[in-house]
């Protein structure tokens, strides 16, 4: 039984509005602001994040069935629909990375590492421009999937930051690397679902998000002293590191769309931008010293650290003056990682990769019951009438959680990892992990769910009725996008055609509005759950502090990621009305 998406129900665009934002506020309340009382009396916000999305999807499929008119086994296979997704591949890319991060805890070997990265710099300051911004900006452009923030969120907690805090920073630090994604993908989906030309709508893109780049350096460290209790002048007083990372990262994504194209925008932006502050490490550091905070008050209790195995590398680990082949040893996994994502993002790799091994099918395509070509997008979402694709893909070999998982088994025999190191980590693990993948398969499953309904469709009508201020409007279309999908590449395929149908009505540039989108998108990755859901997994090492702690970090964010959004409308206006040569 086929079902057409109605995108005004009520025949009233306000309420048939407010009926598919009800599901999205009532996750946003119950995940940041439902008020409650734990076992000591105190008065707490916000619920886990798993029963949040439960219930938001409840209400959603309430919805889609007695409103809507959805067929109940339509909305029931696109939530399940998504909680495979959610499993796979983005499960598989957190449990990956989690396990290589925990073998080199268990060995011993992140003790290394860390003494290495404070010889580098000790201010931490320095430390999460390196780590959070140019290196989680590089796993971006090489692989995505969220395996920045829960690399370099990990890396964070390992070198001493609190939990809530390398969540925060991480979020915040991987915001405009995701405009381009891995290997440009968000970029070249628009192109192929608006029939525009993906190079100049990278140009656009990256000439819109140039004041976001600049600035995030600042920002990220303004809030970690924030947080920390701390004076501005702290930040003040790195101002050679913000200014080196913001226009090394801005000139190279610029350069890199304007004359390479979109596929290596962050992947160069992340290297060049860690190439010069290691450079500018080497003849420049701080005048005044970066104290570590106490905890603060309002933040979640800091999470237990994952303890090195005794008897192993860490048995010698504090010992100073180490070797360059023992901190070469402790770097080798990581190296392993970065080699083996990358390798992996690389075109001519995956079509092999995606080619059967010894007769052995690489990539499995099921077609979802139910849902696949039953659910027709309608116009003026989409130019003509369109049945929606729900085929489920387990590509097991060329995901980007198996170079990481591979990278880890590597890794693991050159440092000789005993049974038992092996054993540990495996436990460690499936502990840590079996709690943030139920989260991110609820989580996924109301996001497929708001789709496949037309939910998204009806939020994105709305702000086509703004008229001349649509401009303005553009990049929040793509930031709801991202917020419900919790992916750029999905935001993009969902409003990109309508963008471009706007524009054209409404004689704006169409370039200009469809890579607006992509733009707003970086913006709402912040808000996604799906985000902060793989950042707390990342950061901590209890399930129930890491679900208690969605609602908080939520919370923290919001108000950046809504800034940011309407500080894009203006930019996205002046473009259009202001200096519209520019775009020409």
């Amino acid at each position: 039984m086929s079902f057409q998406q109605t995108y005004d129900p009520f025949g009233n665009p306000i309420l048939s509005t407010l009926l598919a934002a009800l599901p999205l506020l009532l996750l946003i309340y119950l995940l940041a602001m439902h008020p409650w009382r734990d076992k000591e009396g105190r008065r707490q916000r916000g619920i886990g994040a798993p029963k949040a999305a439960l219930f938001a999807s409840l209400v959603s499929l309430a919805a889609a069935v007695l409103v809507l008119g959805m067929p109940i086994t339509a909305a029931g296979a696109s939530f399940v629909y998504g909680a495979l997704s959610g499993l796979f591949p983005i499960g598989w890319v957190l449990l990956a990375a989690m396990f290589l991060y925990t073998l080199t805890v268990v060995t011993g070997q992140f003790d290394v590492v860390k003494e290495s990265i404070v010889a580098i710099s000790g201010d931490r300051r320095i430390q999460v421009l390196i780590i959070a911004f140019a290196l989680g900006s590089f796993l971006e452009g090489a692989a995505g999937f969220g395996i920045p923030v829960a690399i370099a969120g990990a890396m964070m907690v390992g070198l001493g930051f609190k939990p809530f805090q390398a969540a925060v920073l991480n979020l915040l630090a991987n915001s405009v690397p995701v405009a381009f994604g891995a290997i440009g993908t968000p970029v070249i989906t628009l192109g192929a679902v608006t029939d525009l030309d993906p190079n100049r709508l990278g140009f656009l893109s990256a000439l819109q998000l140039a004041p976001f780049c600049l600035i995030t350096p600042l920002l990220v460290i303004a809030v970690m002293v924030k947080m920390d209790g701390k004076p501005f002048r702290k930040v003040l007083e790195v101002w050679p590191a913000l200014l080196v990372s913001g226009v090394a990262f801005t000139l190279t994504e610029y350069l890199t769309a304007a004359y390479l194209g979109p596929g290596l925008v962050g992947i160069l932006g992340g290297l060049i931008t860690l190439v010069a502050m290691l450079g500018l490490c080497a003849v420049w550091k701080p005048a005044a010293p970066y104290e570590e905070a106490e905890p603060a008050a309002s933040a979640p209790a800091p999470s237990r650290r994952l303890a090195p195995m005794a008897g192993g590398a860490a048995a010698a680990a504090a010992e100073p003056g180490r070797t360059r082949g023992e901190v070469a040893r402790a770097w080798l996994p990581w190296v392993l990682l970065t080699f083996f994502v990358f390798l992996w993002s690389q075109p001519g790799v995956k079509a092999a990769l995606e080619r059967p091994l010894a007769g052995i099918p690489t990539v499995l395509k099921f077609q979802v019951p139910f849902l696949h070509k039953m659910v027709y997008r309608m116009p003026p979402v989409v130019p003509e009438a369109t049945a929606e694709s729900a085929v489920y893909t387990l590509n097991w070999l060329s995901s980007p959680g198996t170079a990481i998982f591979l990278a880890a088994l590597v890794a693991g025999l050159c440092l000789r990892m005993t049974p038992a190191q092996w054993k540990e980590t495996v436990v460690r693990t499936a502990v840590r992990m079996k709690g943030p993948l139920t989260t991110v398969a609820m989580v996924l499953g109301f996001s497929y769910l708001t789709r496949y309904t037309g939910a998204d469709g009806i939020l994105g009508l709305a702000f086509t009725r703004t008229g001349w201020l649509y401009p303005f409007f553009a990049p929040l279309l793509g930031w709801i996008g991202v917020f419900i999908t919790g992916s750029d590449t999905s935001a993009n395929a969902m409003f990109g055609s309508l963008q471009q149908i706007t524009a054209r009505q409404l004689g704006l540039d169409e370039y200009l509005i469809v890579s607006a989108n992509s733009v707003g998108g970086c913006t709402g990755k912040l808000l996604s759950a799906q985000s902060i859901v793989v950042a707390t997994a990342a950061t901590y090492e209890d399930r129930q502090e890491a679900a208690g702690a969605v609602g908080s970090i939520l919370r923290a964010v919001a108000g950046y990621s809504l800034v940011m959004a309407l500080a894009g409308g203006l930019i996205v206006m002046a473009l259009a009305y202001l200096v519209p040569g520019i775009v020409q």
